[in-house]
């Protein structure tokens, strides 16, 4: 990585630090863990009233690690860089409560296997993050968006995007099973990485579909999703990306009757940037198979939903929410020929959409949601601009594009072929400075500047 840190970015509110700086930092004892710990707390101690990113928080247990963080020669990519969990992921020190009255207070004693990497990198485990019931439906987040009170953040990863947006944590997981990840980066304002489907261990993250949940992570910036990445062995491409006469594919997507004001703003904003760049942006229609997408992800969510949902349906029925009881008794309606019929009609998506790489596409441009996020928490957004991506296991780098007409953050995602996730993340730092050009103004609103 080329980025570099000035000294006089020590003098900055250390909350305010993207989680590639406070790293650079803390390496150079510019900047203790135990000073940026204690920066978060008292941003959170500010906002949380209202944000409500938080479920689990110990203000004691976080200042104590920092402390034997700092008595470490700094030594793994995350050394004592905050990092929020979304509570549906195990962690060792905190509840999994997977914001469920079934689970309330659960301690698994155990890091799921993503945490166990950022911790064993030298992450420091900030707490978990509010979360729609089991990541699916049924209870909602209390969470708020950091940009407006009566707006959502996005589902269900709500507490941890609203946590990195809000400059609670540099740093959170999130999961998608629809668009659980990229759409509350999106409304959120911030970056986000969905990796391709299997390349980050699920091991202690509670699934909903098998087929389709994946791990993804949130920060403030390309260099931040880089610096996570590298962690987890998914090494950044070092041929250098060239901007003029990069092939972009601005893609609608087959779903492109559900786009809002605000989504067509900031994809066309995006394009429109990208071209005057040098970019050479041009449209891709997919072809009819990939219309049948959005359906075939309905009936493998459904299918597998049901199987999920199975063991609090039979052990705790009268806790478990009446949508997701509803899930498991509707077990029967999804047919082994519809099922089926979905996974093949992935997997021939899948081959075909990877075969468009090539010498007339490098990157694909398209919705990250409809638009900006909807007013109350009740619903969380629409997933409709995601779930393709998801089901197809290709990786996605959420990037904010703007506001919408209400003056909410809306992002674009980039989008690769899958396994190019080294490839994405260097196209992404080449092109995200051209795509975002509102994050001093983001900045300065949320801080009272």
């Amino acid at each position: 990585m080329t980025e570099s840190i000035s000294a006089t970015q020590v003098a900055t509110d250390p909350a305010q630090l993207s989680a590639f700086e406070a790293a650079s930092l803390i390496r150079s004892r510019q900047l203790s863990c135990e000073e940026l710990v204690r920066a978060c707390l008292a941003r959170i101690a500010a906002r949380d009233g209202v944000v409500k990113a938080w479920l689990s928080l110990d203000p004691d247990h976080a200042i104590s690690r920092a402390r034997a963080l700092d008595k470490l020669p700094p030594t793994g990519a995350l050394h004592g860089v905050p990092l929020g969990v979304k509570d549906v992921i195990d962690t060792a020190d905190y509840p999994t409560t997977q914001n469920s009255v079934i689970y309330d207070g659960l301690k698994v004693g155990r890091d799921a296997a993503c945490v166990a990497v950022a911790r064993g990198s030298g992450a420091l485990i900030l707490g978990k993050t509010d979360t729609v019931e089991f990541a699916s439906s049924g209870r909602r987040a209390l969470t708020t968006n950091p940009y407006n009170r009566a707006h959502t953040p996005g589902g269900s990863s709500s507490g941890s995007g609203a946590a990195v947006g809000d400059y609670h944590v540099p740093l959170a997981f999130g999961t998608q099973t629809g668009g659980s990840h990229i759409r509350p980066a999106s409304f959120c304002g911030i970056y986000g990485l969905k990796p391709s489907w299997g390349l980050v261990s699920r091991e202690g993250l509670r699934m909903s579909s098998i087929t389709l949940d994946t791990l993804g992570w949130y920060g403030r910036s390309v260099a931040d999703l880089i610096l996570v990445a590298s962690v987890f062995r998914i090494a950044t491409d070092p041929a250098p990306v060239a901007v003029t006469g990069l092939r972009v594919g601005l893609c609608r997507s087959p779903v492109w009757d559900a786009i809002e004001p605000g989504g067509v703003m900031a994809l066309e904003a995006a394009a429109a940037k990208l071209a005057a760049a040098g970019c050479i942006v041009e449209e891709l229609v997919l072809p009819e198979p990939f219309t049948r997408l959005h359906a075939a992800h309905r009936t493998i969510m459904a299918g597998e939903g049901a199987a999920s949902f199975l063991p609090e349906y039979v052990t705790a029925p009268a806790l478990l929410a009446p949508d997701l009881k509803a899930r498991v008794e509707a077990m029967g309606e999804v047919s082994p020929e519809a099922w089926l019929g979905a996974y093949a009609l992935a997997d021939a998506c899948r081959v075909q959409f990877d075969a468009l790489f090539g010498p007339t596409l490098d990157v694909v441009l398209t919705p990250s949601s409809p638009g900006e996020a909807p007013v109350g928490l009740q619903s969380t957004g629409n997933a409709i601009f995601n779930s393709m991506w998801t089901l197809l296991h290709v990786p996605n780098v959420g990037i904010p594009s703007g506001r919408g007409p209400a003056n909410l953050p809306v992002g674009v995602t980039l989008v690769g072929k899958r396994m190019s996730d080294g490839r994405l993340l260097a196209q992404a730092r080449a092109l995200a400075p051209i795509i975002d050009t509102d994050g001093e103004a983001r900045l300065a609103e949320l801080w009272g500047g």
